[in-house]
């Protein structure tokens, strides 16, 4: 029997895209959950849920990466160039957020990073701090340039239009988030989130529907 590459590509889709979904789903539930259990809205999300929170990124960004290669070898060849660079700029936001929260996660509660007086300002997702100001690069800025690409490649009426639709969203989202920085508000940064926490498992558990259309 022949292989045929446009079959491994949209099963290949459906895999990533559920577990795009259904990861996403999961953290919204968890940073849900973080927040409501706030003591006060300037504190960090407390334990167990910021190690939640923490794994679910690191486990969510491969997925991501992984939609956006299967989308690549599902696209059309006109659009083979919008595929790749979508694939790029998620390899690009996911190699930052997942080197800040592993760093997060295995040096930030060491004694021999924690006492320190400058600690918060590495390791804290309190602005200002070298950990948020990445994980704004890569959810602010590559992420949305990734998404943006992503929209594009998808093409058609119906379930793709929907599927466009919320990848555009979710890039809006994500980059408007971006004002947070220049106005010093992470209240505005927030805004960002629901792009890609919330806009992006649905589309990539609309795409991962798509694909199983096609086939």
């Amino acid at each position: 029997m022949q292989h045929d590459p446009a079959h491994s590509a949209r099963r290949f889709g459906v895999v990533s895209g559920t577990a795009v979904a259904l990861l996403g789903l999961a953290y919204a539930f968890v940073l849900s959950v973080g927040l409501l259990t706030l003591p006060s809205p300037d504190h960090q999300i407390q334990q167990p849920w910021f190690f939640l929170l923490e794994a679910l990124i690191i486990a969510i960004s491969p997925a991501m990466v992984s939609l956006t290669v299967a989308l690549h070898e599902w696209t059309p060849n006109d659009y083979k160039s919008h595929a790749l660079a979508s694939v790029a700029f998620m390899c690009m936001s996911a190699v930052v957020t997942c080197a800040v929260h592993f760093a997060v996660l295995t040096l930030g509660s060491q004694p021999a990073f924690a006492g320190e007086p400058w600690a918060h300002l590495v390791f804290s997702f309190k602005w200002p701090s070298i950990a948020y100001a990445l994980d704004i690069l890569a959810w602010d800025i590559f992420f949305p340039i990734a998404a943006l690409f992503a929209a594009i490649t998808v093409r058609g009426s119906g379930l793709a239009r929907v599927v466009r639709n919320l990848l555009f969203a979710s890039a809006a989202l994500a980059l408007l988030g971006l004002a947070g920085v220049p106005f010093a508000n992470m209240q505005v940064r927030n805004i960002g989130i629901i792009g890609y926490a919330a806009f992006f498992p649905i589309a990539a558990g609309s795409l991962a529907q798509l694909f199983r259309r096609a086939g």
